[in-house]
């Protein structure tokens, strides 16, 4: 089994060398994906560091800034594990909790796993009220539009079956890849688990670039493509890895906690 890590890296010197020695410091085969976006504060120079001193990261660089969901869009492309992780280059999300988001996937009960900052019993830094209205309202716009009942629509955290994100056509350059990717493997009605994880969230003058109007944008990608069909060659089944349950569909999706006997 190997891991592939996607890191969109955008203007992240500051926490670039510690998320990257802490991917690598997780105890799995890992493949870690650094996608520079055009960043303009030195993350480049710092890459090429660290590819040189770390043998399992490979440096993709964006020709200019194209935007989160374009630079995910591309790791992805560039994927040879078995799996495929979202990992942002902040310290807002814990790599030592891969295990458990791998758990459901390798056990071949899910085909998409999210890893919930609102379930679970784990630490989680203490920040913006309204931010965290909007989380709520985001996915619960994403549950009605995709009959799931996801708890964080909006978390960095998915890992999937890389046959299986490779295999759907994305098309959101900037942070609308969460609702485009969730409404499209509704529509494909894979099986998604979630799994509490957690969270320490950043300020804005810590480097958070995520604003309201990315917000906006996230309501207009769940209408845009909960209208659009997704292509047929999207469907292809996945081959199973050893030991493991081929990949399914269930005629409707939906979402399940992990260690839950079915859909709550």
């Amino acid at each position: 089994m190997k891991l592939s890590v996607v890191m969109p890296v955008y203007n992240e010197r500051a926490t670039l060398r510690i998320i990257v020695a802490r991917v690598l410091g997780v105890p799995l085969p890992i493949e870690l994906l650094c996608v520079d976006d055009g960043s303009q504060d030195g993350s480049r120079e710092i890459l090429a560091e660290l590819a040189s001193e770390y043998p399992a990261l490979r440096v993709v660089l964006q020709p200019h800034n194209m935007g989160k969901g374009a630079a995910l869009r591309r790791g992805i492309q560039e994927a040879t594990g078995d799996y495929v992780v979202i990992q942002d280059a902040d310290l807002e999300y814990d790599p030592q909790e891969y295990p458990l988001l791998l758990e459901p996937l390798m056990q071949g009960r899910a085909d998409v796993v999210y890893g919930s900052r609102f379930m679970g019993g784990a630490p989680h830094r203490v920040l913006y009220f309204w931010h965290s209205v909007g989380n709520r309202l985001l996915t619960l716009m994403s549950n009605c539009i995709t009959n799931l009942n996801l708890t964080d629509m909006e978390t960095c955290y998915k890992v999937f079956r890389r046959e299986v994100i490779q295999s759907i056509p994305l098309q959101e350059n900037r942070f609308g890849f969460e609702p485009e990717v969730t409404v499209k493997i509704a529509k494909l009605h894979l099986r998604v688990y979630e799994v509490g994880i957690s969270y320490s969230g950043r300020t804005y003058e810590e480097g958070k670039k995520i604003g309201w109007k990315d917000g906006f944008r996230a309501i207009w990608c769940l209408a845009k493509y909960s209208l659009k069909e997704v292509p047929a060659r999207a469907v292809a089944e996945a081959p199973a890895s050893a030991g493991e349950k081929p990949l399914r569909r269930e005629a409707k999706g939906e979402a399940v906690s992990a260690g839950s006997p079915g859909p709550r």
